[in-house]
């Protein structure tokens, strides 16, 4: 008998704890954030780059460093996600700054 209940057990801690219909509707609802993507050049230092991360878009320096490595081999990199009214100042900044960039 003790057996068959701790069996028993197994079979109820083994159901599935989220209702797959409640997850569905929940990534329905999420809110899509917009992406600050900053794009590869042949012109700009790496030591610009990431300064300007820093300054820009609030990086700590390893980020900022990540980032600059992921342009310069991927040939661009999501630097920045959110609203269009947080990114769009940013992005000027980079611009002006002299990187190539554009929100998504």
């Amino acid at each position: 008998m003790g057996i068959h209940t701790l069996h028993k057990k197994l079979i109820y801690s083994s159901q599935p704890k989220i209702n797959p219909e409640q997850d569905t509707q929940q990534i329905v609802q999420t809110k899509r954030e917009h992406e600050l993507v900053l794009y590869n050049d042949d012109i700009n230092t790496f030591d610009h780059v990431i300064n300007t991360l820093v300054s820009v878009c609030d990086h700590t320096v390893m980020q900022a460093q990540q980032c600059a490595y992921i342009v310069h081999f991927s040939g661009k990199c999501v630097v920045k996600t959110g609203s269009i009214s947080d990114l769009e100042p940013r992005c000027i900044k980079l611009v002006e700054a002299g990187l190539s960039a554009e929100i998504v």
